[in-house]
């Protein structure tokens, strides 16, 4: 199975660790490579990777990460990095099949999420998200992660500010080519987001969930999350 990362962001409010967000160091290793590396244990073989911001830096580094861990790696070059992350996921269209893996380059999760993701039945035309029901004391910010609310295993809203939901956005999709056709329903309609997919499939009834339970993951999008991920690691919790 093949695993798409989005990496095409500045991820700002990181700055000051590094100007590039994918290769700021977490624990003596690249946060990108982390990434790769737990997709790698969780049986992932094949990776396609957004490049955006500094592209040129993040693809050179990519390729040394691919000969060095001997895991192929496939370029895919965003100019419009700008715009929101399915403008990213678009992109890489031409190179993917179905299902495929699609997560960010800073979110950290568990192996045994994507390993379980991965083994989930998949329903065709669909896209299933690893969801979070831990809403009372999260390990990511409440206030920052995409929130989503279900009904029977299936999603019904997916937004930053919604009021009313019962689990978290981990970042982490199966995706089957339906995603690519709501992605451009989604992009038509005005929103370039991921999410704004996702609610294009929600309204079809094909959008479903995948509890990770109490595995461990986290949004590093800021130095907090750094910190949090830090911990993570040292516990031995990712």
């Amino acid at each position: 199975m093949k695993c798409l990362i989005v990496a095409a962001g500045q991820g700002t409010r990181l700055r000051e660790k590094l100007e590039l967000k994918p290769l700021i160091q977490l624990r003596g290793m690249a946060l990108i490579e982390h990434v790769i590396v737990r997709a790698r244990v969780a049986g992932i073989d094949e990776f396609v990777v957004v490049s955006g911001y500094r592209g040129d830096e993040l693809r050179a580094a990519l390729d040394e990460i691919s000969a060095r861990v001997d895991v192929p790696i496939t370029h895919v070059e965003n100019d419009e990095w700008a715009r929101s992350n399915g403008v990213s996921v678009l992109k890489a269209k031409a190179h993917l099949g179905a299902p495929f893996i699609l997560t960010m380059c800073d979110h950290l999760i568990d192996a045994q999420i994507l390993r379980g993701l991965m083994q989930a039945p998949l329903e065709a035309d669909g896209v299933m998200l690893a969801v979070d029901f831990n809403i009372v004391d999260p390990l990511n910010d409440p206030d920052d992660v995409t929130r989503v609310r279900t009904e029977d295993g299936r999603i019904r809203a997916i937004g930053k500010l919604m009021p009313e939901f019962d689990c978290f956005d981990t970042g982490v999709f199966l995706c089957s080519p339906a995603m690519f056709e709501a992605l451009e329903e989604s992009q038509s309609l005005g929103d370039d987001s991921i999410s704004g997919a996702m609610n294009v499939l929600a309204r079809r009834d094909r959008a479903t969930v995948f509890d990770v339970q109490d595995k461990a993951w986290i949004d590093v999008d800021d130095l907090v999350a750094y910190e949090k991920a830090e911990r993570l690691l040292d516990a031995k919790l990712l």
